[in-house]
This record gives C-alpha cells, structure tokens and sequence, in this order.
C-alpha cells in the first residue's frame, strides 16, 4: 500500500470511530422516537403549536392512549430531552423543543451517514 491509501483507509476509520461516537450521543433520541405511541404523541404535539403547549388531557385525547400511558410516554421524551414542560400552577403543558441541541445531533448523524454511503457508489 502506498501513502495515498494509508491516509484514505485513516480517514475513513476516524470517520467510522466518528459516526459511533455520534450514535451513542443520538440513543435516547432514537429510543424516543422510535416507538409508534411517542410518534403518535409528537405529531399531536406538533399538530397544537408551540405555546403554550397542549396538557395530558388533550394528547390522550389526539392519540387515544390512556392517561397513565401518555405520562409515561411524555417522561420519555422529557428524559430524552425533546420536549419542554411549562407549568403555570397544577397545570403542565408540553410542548415541542424547537431548539433542541439533541435533535440537531440526529440530524447531524443522518447527514454523515448519507455522506458514507454516496462514497459507496
């Protein structure tokens, strides 16, 4: 092998060691997104805007999934760091993060995957 190849097979292993790194910081956005229910939720929640958000009561409602089973749902999401919750007394309302660093990285991570498969053809 030449000096060429060399630097093209190092490049491509820090790329590969780069991608699995971004995978790692990406788990618990795609565990989120990954379950229909939470699908379901997501689009109910982008469906009602923004602000001030949209409470339990209404996304079970939009969704047709139990109370119990939309807050345990939502703690997902929360923990995953994809949605806010704005409370104003007793009442929580969850909205849709619009600025939300982890779901940039998603969007980074599919961006250098589509790169790494062009290169395959």
């Amino acid at each position: 092998m030449n000096g060429g190849d060399n630097n093209i097979l190092k490049n491509r292993e820090e790329r590969l060691v780069d991608l699995a790194k971004n995978f790692r910081e990406c788990q618990d956005v795609l565990f989120a997104i990954g379950d229909k229910n939470r699908q379901s939720i997501i689009i109910a929640l982008i469906d009602a805007g923004c602000h001030p958000g949209v409470r339990v009561g209404e996304i079970t409602q939009k969704t047709h999934l139990s109370r119990p089973a939309v807050s345990h749902h939502l703690k997902i999401l929360k923990d995953a760091k994809i949605l806010n919750v704005t409370s104003e007394g007793t009442k929580n309302y969850y909205s849709l993060d619009p600025d939300q660093y982890d779901l940039m990285k998603l969007q980074t991570l599919v961006c250098k995957v589509e790169e790494i498969l062009k290169e395959c053809k």
